[in-house]
């Protein structure tokens, strides 16, 4: 640095050359015409120019370089001058003409900048004073004759071109946001223009410009206030400006979304419609297939009445499809849906009449245990069996299941449904039932039994699935029994409003003082499983109701006027009344009385009397009414009880409470009136019979009536294949034929018959029977002497639903007199309770219920026997 010459007027000559070459440039630029769109930029003339600015530069530059370091010196020149020349020129090669100018320009400015800084710092080093040059910036405005800006100005005179665009902008910004008074470090804004390419960037971002600032937070806690640029210069137009753009965007924004909107109805309109479209014309369809399969149905009926004789008398295929049609509802909330509709298995024993063979489709897989269960069970009772694909000649049965139940294993679907969805079943019953007799059997109706049908083109003995539908509730019983002349419980059908409950009630009651509990029923079940009951002795009012009745006597009680004011009453305290003392049957599925009103006004219900009686025996009568109009009665019995009045599990065969000549008049009046509701096929009626305490005669009450194959028919027919016999309706007795032995002279011995009594178990349930197989639980009954026994036609026999559950099961005790059928069946219960009995697993039954009633039913009969005596 011994060489740097100390002659600062030389060295200003040369910045002020240097500044002069530079404003030439950017004159001869200016002069090129580039803001005409036509004209096109003369390249040469701009490099002319550039060419002579260099070699201005260069030629100044060299004559001070002289006297300093030349090997520094030439690093410097060819550093920042050539190479980067070179490489921002190839750079912007590609660029249009008129921005190539700009660059060039910034350029020269940008590496002369450098220049003379390099220069600076080698000259400055002269100078030992390391003083600050601050200055104040008052309301965004620099005192010009202020001695620190003066003493900053001289210092950096030599840059000043850069400096004085710096504080333009730093000025600027303190007047947009009102800024009172700023310190700038002075030689801090040196050293970021000496380091920044603040040249190149032309400005620089306002937290740099802040940056400048030696009371830098207070200045910032003054700008970050809200509302601070607003104050300044331009505010105003700046608000406005801002007002104006945000009213725009909501404008805008509000007029996107309102077509948005528009633009999605719209859309939505139209799927919907195109669905609603699609909807109607796939309901059309199907409305048009419903009817065709109707008006097919109807003519195969029409053939099959008219050869239905020759029907009866020949061979034919009998279709065995136990579907229960009920809601999807219904059926999604019902657990062991396909237990339930294979209960009648026992359907296979139709076999019993030679001229029968027997498809059975099973709503669910057999195991090998029950297959070969029911295979012994009827080649031992002279019927030979199949299971396999073909039906040969001598094979008599086939037990088939769709294949669709793999498919919809937890939907709960009837079997109609299932059998529509297995082509590779129904193209085997085609093949099974080719050239034959045939027609199908079915159970509760469905609209899905009419495409069965018409698929296999074989008609079904039974009603319309509307028809069955109407009729088969407990409201439709009701009316069908109206119609026959029946006497029917006090009470009201197709109950649907919670309202129109409560006011059923307060009437049923107020004109039936003397009934003691009323009954709920809901209309798609079939039993009694799902009910409940009632007791008016819980109500606060009945004692004041009864007072009344005996006040006004029973010639003035059934005045409106009179019941007017007990029917108020009860309406108050009816709600609380079924809340806290309605009591659901046990084996209901429902756990409250609010589960069972929601199900019960959601499907319809029935509210109807007990017997006003202690003693009141069930009947049950099975009936089919053939298409050609004749009636034939098949089974009576019964009922047999569990938990509750309410739930039948059973039947006693033959009947003994109901005389048989009254018996048969009552079905006779209600075949008549199904009739002529064009219900045929299989009916299953029930019948409640007490002695009225005020006449002391036998009252008969209609209180059931479905419609379809019954369990308890089920159940009679695996009696009837297992004993060989018949029930005889004239004489109202269950006849076996018998084998007796006669003398040496007479040779082979006589064929007789004798009376039976049987106890039948539909529904026998335990759970701790699901821990046996059945072949084993078959042995343990063995060990214990139940079976039956062939030769004196009578013992037990069983019948077995399922392969996994296993929890439910059916029986049967053949026994040659009532008392000792009784004994049997309770018996065998009590043995097989016991067997199976679990200490570490608590169980739920129903054995020790039947048990119970049996019991009470024997004592009756011991003391009916004991008055007989005396």
């Amino acid at each position: 640095m011994a060489d740097i010459p100390k002659h600062e007027d030389k060295f200003e000559d040369v910045l002020v050359q240097v500044q002069h070459d530079l404003s030439q440039l950017k004159y001869n630029i200016e002069k090129i015409n580039v803001d005409e769109k036509s004209a096109t930029l003369d390249i040469k003339v701009l490099d002319n120019a550039i060419s002579r600015t260099q070699s201005s530069i260069r030629r100044h530059a060299e004559d001070y370089l002289k006297s300093v370091n030349k090997q520094q010196l030439h690093q410097l020149h060819n550093t920042w001058l050539w190479l980067d020349m070179d490489t921002d020129l190839n750079s912007t090669a590609g660029q249009n003409e008129s921005k190539k100018c700009e660059l060039i320009f910034e350029y020269i400015r940008r590496h002369c900048t450098l220049y003379l800084f390099a220069l600076q710092d080698q000259s400055v080093d002269a100078y030992t004073s390391t003083n600050m040059f601050p200055f104040t910036i008052v309301k965004g405005q620099i005192d010009p004759m202020a001695k620190d800006f003066i003493c900053f100005k001289e210092k950096f005179s030599w840059c000043w071109s850069n400096v004085v665009e710096v504080l333009d902008d730093l000025t600027k910004l303190l007047r947009e946001f009102a800024v009172p008074l700023a310190k700038v470090d002075g030689e801090y804004l040196i050293e970021l223009l000496r380091e920044s390419d603040y040249c190149w960037r032309k400005t620089l971002p306002k937290a740099t410009l802040f940056s400048l600032l030696e009371n830098k937070r207070e200045v910032l806690e003054l700008v970050s206030r809200p509302g601070q640029r607003y104050r300044g210069e331009g505010g105003r137009d700046v608000a406005a400006t801002r007002i104006q753009t945000w009213w725009r965007r909501y404008l805008t924004r509000t007029s996107y979304l309102c077509y948005h909107r528009r633009k999605m109805a719209a859309e939505l309109i139209s799927l919907s419609y195109l669905f609603h479209y699609q909807k109607c014309q796939v309901k059309k369809t199907l409305q048009a297939k419903r009817f065709r399969q109707l008006i097919n149905y109807r003519r195969r009926a029409e053939r099959l009445a008219e050869n239905w004789k020759h029907i009866r008398s020949s061979k034919r295929t009998i279709i065995h499809i136990p579907s229960l049609g009920f809601s999807q509802s219904w059926r999604l909330s019902t657990r062991k849906y396909d237990i339930l509709q294979n209960i009648q298995i026992t359907r296979l024993c139709d076999i019993r009449d030679e001229n029968v063979e027997v498809i059975y489709i099973c709503p669910m897989h057999l195991g090998e245990d029950i297959l070969q269960y029911y295979d012994n069970f009827l080649r031992r009772n002279g019927a030979d069996s199949s299971t396999n694909q073909d039906l040969p000649c001598n094979k008599r049965f086939l037990i088939l299941t769709p294949e669709a139940v793999d498919h919809f294993p937890t939907r709960n679907m009837c079997l109609s449904t299932l059998l529509k969805y297995s082509p590779g079943t129904l193209k085997q019953i085609k093949r099974q039932i080719q050239g034959k007799q045939a027609y199908i059997v079915g159970g509760v109706g469905h609209e899905d039994d009419l495409e069965v049908a018409d698929e296999l083109r074989v008609p079904i003995l039974g009603p319309e699935p509307a028809v069955s539908q109407l009729h088969g509730t407990k409201s439709g019983g009701r009316r069908i029994f109206s119609e026959a002349g029946l006497e029917i419980p006090p009470g009201k059908g197709d109950v649907y409003a919670l309202n129109q409950l409560y006011e059923t009630l307060a009437e049923l009651i107020a004109q039936n003082i003397h009934i003691q509990r009323w009954l709920f029923k809901i209309n798609v079940q079939r039993g009694g499983r799902d009910a409940a009951y009632c007791d008016v002795c819980h109500l606060r009012c009945y004692s004041w109701a009864l007072q009344r009745y005996q006040y006004f006597g029973s010639d003035l009680w059934h005045s409106t006027w009179v019941q007017e004011t007990v029917m108020m009453k009860y309406l108050e305290e009816i709600p609380e009344w079924l809340i806290y003392y309605t009591i659901l049957a046990k084996s209901s599925r429902f756990q409250s009385w609010s589960e069972f009103l929601k199900i019960f006004l959601r499907q319809g219900g029935v509210v109807e009397a007990y017997p006003p009686s202690e003693n009141v025996t069930y009947v049950t009568v099975d009936m089919l009414l053939e298409p050609n109009g004749e009636v034939t009665i098949l089974s009576w019995g019964d009922q047999l009880h569990g938990c509750c009045h309410l739930d039948i599990v059973g039947s006693i065969i033959p009947k003994t409470s109901v005389h048989l000549e009254t018996l048969h008049s009552i079905c006779m009046r209600v075949a008549h009136a199904c009739k002529q509701n064009y219900i045929i096929g299989y009916v299953s009626v029930g019948l409640a019979t007490f002695v009225d305490h005020s006449t002391m005669k036998q009252k008969i009450w209609g209180i059931d009536l479905d419609i379809g194959f019954s369990d308890h028919l089920a159940m009679t027919q695996m009696l009837l294949m297992a004993t060989g016999g018949t029930l005889n309706w004239r004489t109202g007795c269950f006849e076996v034929p018998v084998k007796e032995k006669c003398s040496e002279h007479e040779g082979a011995a006589k064929r007789l018959v004798d009376s039976r009594y049987a106890v039948v178990g539909i529904r026998l349930f335990h759970s701790n029977l699901s821990m046996l197989y059945h072949s084993i639980f078959l042995n343990i009954c063995k060990w214990n002497c139940i079976e039956f026994n062939k030769k004196e036609n009578q013992g037990t026999v069983f019948a077995l639903y399922d392969s996994y559950d296993r929890c439910t099961i059916g029986m049967i005790a053949v026994s040659e007199d009532l008392q000792g059928a009784l004994v049997t069946f309770a018996q065998n219960l009590s043995v097989i309770h016991q067997e199976i009995l679990s200490s570490k697993k608590e169980e739920e039954t129903n054995f020790e219920a039947v048990i119970t009633n049996i019991e009470d039913m024997l004592e009756v009969i011991i003391q009916n026997k004991n008055q007989l005596k005396d």
